[in-house]
C-alpha cells in the first residue's frame, strides 16, 4: 500500500505498508488518512479505499510479538474471501505453520517458507540470512520509498532485509544511523554493518549492506553489490565513485 508525503495520488511516495502491517489513523482529510505506521513510527497519508479497521484487541496483539516474515520472493495467502499475493519480507501475523490472523480472517500459508524469529537470536545466524536474503534482492528496481522486491529504495532495502532477523530499522537512512556502535575504519569494517554516506550539504542520504570481500549491497538505480573504501562506493559499471562514505554502524554485536 503506497504511503504518501501529502493527501493526494501526486505526492511523493514517502513508504509502504507491506501484507500483515498495522498502523493507526491520526486523521482525515477528504478521502485521505493520515496514519503512523505500528512497526516504525512513519507518518504519511493513505486512500481511504485502502484502508482495513480492525479491532483494538487485534492490534494491541500484534503490537505486542514479533512476526514471521515470508522468505519466498513470492507467495500466496488465501481463504474463502481472499487471495493475497506477498513478497518476501511480508509479515504472517500470528502464524502458526499453516494459518495466520488478519483481522477477522483466517488465511492460510501453506506453500511457502518462512523465517522463524526465535532462530535469529545468535549473530552469526543473523548475518547468514542477510547475506542468503540480500542475493534474493539483486536487480530489484529502485523505488524511492519503496521497501520490497519490485521497487525498493537504499534504506527500504535495509529496513525488510533486518526485518528478516527480527531488527526493527527506522525507516530513512537519517534515522537508521542514530543506530549501533561506530565503526572507526572501512579496514575494521565487518559483514553486516551499515555503512552511510552523505551528500554536498552533509546530509545523510544513502545506506548500504557491508558484505564479504569489501562489497556493499546498496540499491542504486537498482539492488547491486559494489566496492566499498575509504572514499565511497565505486561503481564499476560507470568507473567511479557514485556516494562519499560518511560513517560506518556495528548493529550486530558478535
Amino acid at each position: 500500500m503506497p504511503v504518501r508525503a501529502e493527501p493526494t495520488d501526486r505526492a511523493e511516495l514517502v513508504t509502504e505498508l507491506l501484507f500483515g502491517e498495522c498502523y493507526s489513523v491520526l486523521s482525515t482529510q477528504g478521502n485521505w488518512l493520515r496514519i503512523e505506521a505500528a512497526a516504525d513510527d512513519y507518518l504519511g497519508w493513505i486512500d481511504f479505499k485502502q484502508h482495513r479497521p480492525v479491532s483494538e484487541k487485534y492490534f494491541a496483539a500484534w503490537r505486542a510479538q514479533d512476526h514471521p516474515r515470508v522468505l519466498d520472493l513470492v507467495q500466496v495467502v488465501s481463504s474463502a474471501t481472499m487471495r493475497q499475493p506477498v513478497t518476501l519480507g511480508c509479515r504472517l501475523p500470528f502464524f502458526d505453520g499453516m494459518t495466520l490472523k488478519v483481522g477477522d480472517d483466517n488465511p492460510l500459508f501453506y506453500n511457502g517458507t518462512a523465517t522463524n524469529l526465535a532462530q535469529h537470536c545468535q549473530p552469526e545466524r543473523q548475518l547468514a540470512v542477510l547475506r542468503k536474503m540480500g542475493q534474493h534482492f539483486l536487480r530489484a528496481p529502485y523505488v524511492w520509498g519503496g521497501k520490497q522486491v519490485f521497487g525498493l529504495d537504499c534504506s527500504g532495502l535495509m529496513q525488510t532485509l533486518f526485518g528478516l532477523i527480527g531488527i526493527q530499522l527506522p525507516r530513512d537512512a537519517r534515522q537508521q544511523i542514530a543506530l549501533g556502535e561506530p565503526v572507526d575504519f572501512v579496514a575494521q569494517a565487518r559483514p553486516g554493518d551499515l555503512a552511510f554516506f552523505d551528500n554536498a550539504d552533509g546530509a545523510i542520504v544513502h545506506v548500504g549492506l557491508i558484505l564479504d570481500d569489501g562489497l556493499i549491497l546498496h540499491a542504486h538505480g537498482e539492488v547491486r553489490l559494489d566496492p566499498l573504501d575509504h572514499h565511497g562506493i565505486f561503481n564499476r559499471d560507470r568507473q567511479k565513485y557514485s556516494h562519499k562514505l560518511r560513517l560506518i554502524k556495528r548493529v550486530l554485536v558478535f
